[in-house]
């Protein structure tokens, strides 16, 4: 038994010393979505076929988006979610809202320094300084990432300005703190005059929106009314499929025209979801605001630094708070969403009333059928009468045809005007239970 444990032993060590010392586990593969270090994608690349379809499946996370600057000058980029969550400051959820999931969702988000827009088929991402526009290739978005080219340089002509403007007061509230919050009213006045540069390309998103649905919708009402005019005409089974198509397209144009209309009134009913949507504001007060806890911090005492830190902090965040809430700081973004608001009403109101159209031939066409069903009624009671007279005819002819001794089968001509008077009391039943019928309304005149 001992040898046998000694061999087994001696066995073991053997094959631990053929096999040689552990082997280091592999490097771990990057995370889905993630772009690898350059190390780790040369690690990748070292390796053999499988380690280059690993890097390649890295790559196709990335996606296609055309940077739009505040000049007009764009540039398509190819970005993953990482370097997107970065450069415009967002959560990782707000880009499942421009994921294919939400698709037919419209929203209009504010960050603290971007805005995150879907509306139909354009999903952009938009800061106070560029715009990120998502699938820029797509069919659908071709036409918008022209438009932009042609507005944009036109529209940021008249911000450029009041842009510089901002910068020079920035450069000039670093050097002096003795006006401390003036030249924030002054950079924002300056900003208002005209949109800034987040708020250009809302404008141009909506008014782009609201064309597209309303020619979608003009296109509907040119084919709809011919169809339900046919179908008034010709009740048919072709003619009611046509409907039915055009009532299915009806009702999902109608819901887009509804999402997109409840958002820009989600946005009206709350000043505050409106003014966080002030990004070039919002930036110009957030770099003046620190230079001045900058100039204050640099003139203070160095034992009551702390405290007058906190103080000018607590002003300079209710100064912005303040200056974000005010009523009429909202005004302008107000009037245009105001009016997209109306436009998209009224293209609502369109569908509605082609939607009224087909109801209003719906009910001619259910009352034509009634119509008809009625007659078909009053037809089969007038035979169902007629049935009654002949059967009671018949019934006395079965009974005198049965084989029982009668005085009249030996009368001479009795045939015929048995046969006669028979008859002629079947259409004088048939003629009274019409005219009852008649009498109660229960046949048309």
């Amino acid at each position: 038994m001992g040898k046998h444990l000694l061999s087994f032993r001696s066995l073991r060590r053997r094959l631990k010393k053929k096999r040689g010392p552990p082997q280091p586990a592999p490097p771990p593969l990057p995370p889905v979505g993630a772009v690898a270090s350059p190390s780790a994608q040369n690690v990748i690349g070292g390796s053999s076929g499988g380690g280059g379809s690993v890097a390649a499946k890295g790559k196709k996370k990335a996606r296609l988006w055309m940077r739009f600057d505040f000049t007009g000058k764009s540039e398509p980029v190819e970005c993953d979610k990482g370097v997107i969550i970065e450069r415009a400051g967002i959560p990782a959820r707000d880009l499942r809202i421009l994921g294919p999931v939400f698709s037919h969702s419209s929203n209009i988000l504010a960050r603290e320094k971007a805005m995150v827009i879907n509306l139909e088929f354009i999903k952009a991402i938009v800061t106070s300084q560029e715009v990120l526009l998502l699938d820029p290739l797509h069919q659908e978005v071709l036409p918008f990432v022209d438009q932009l080219r042609q507005q944009l340089p036109h529209k940021s002509s008249f911000s450029t300005p009041g842009a510089r403007a901002a910068d020079v007061q920035d450069n000039e509230l670093q050097v002096s703190t003795r006006e401390k919050w003036s030249p924030i009213g002054e950079a924002v006045e300056g900003v208002q005059n005209e949109l800034p540069f987040e708020f250009q390309f809302l404008e141009i998103a909506l008014e782009f929106v609201c064309t597209y649905l309303d020619s979608s919708v003009a296109d509907l009402e040119r084919d709809a009314y011919p169809v339900l005019d046919e179908l008034a005409r010709n009740v048919s089974t072709k003619n009611l499929e046509h409907v039915r198509s055009l009532k299915s397209n009806l009702t999902r144009l109608l819901a887009r025209v509804q999402k997109v209309r409840d958002e820009i009134e989600h946005l009206l009913d709350d000043n505050e979801d409106m003014a966080q949507l002030y990004l070039t504001r919002k930036r110009i007060q957030n770099q003046q605001a620190e230079a001045l806890l900058a100039g204050a911090a640099s003139n203070s005492i160095v034992a009551s630094a702390p405290h007058l830190r906190r103080l000018s902090s607590n002003r300079s965040s209710s100064l912005v708070m303040s200056t974000v809430m005010g009523d009429n700081d909202v005004e302008d973004l107000e009037m245009l969403l105001e009016a997209y608001f109306m436009q998209l009403d009224a293209t609502r109101n369109k569908i509605l009333s082609v939607r009224e159209y087909i109801d209003d031939t719906e009910d001619y066409v259910n009352i034509q059928l009634d119509n008809q069903r009625n007659e078909l009624i009053q037809l089969q009671l007038i035979l169902t009468i007629a049935s009654f007279a002949i059967a009671i005819n018949t019934l006395i002819a079965g009974i005198f045809g049965m084989n029982i001794p009668c005085v009249l089968y030996n009368v001479q001509g009795i045939f015929e005007i048995f046969v006669g008077s028979t008859t002629a009391f079947s259409v004088l039943l048939f003629l009274l239970v019409l005219g009852y019928a008649r009498w109660k309304k229960l046949l048309g005149t």
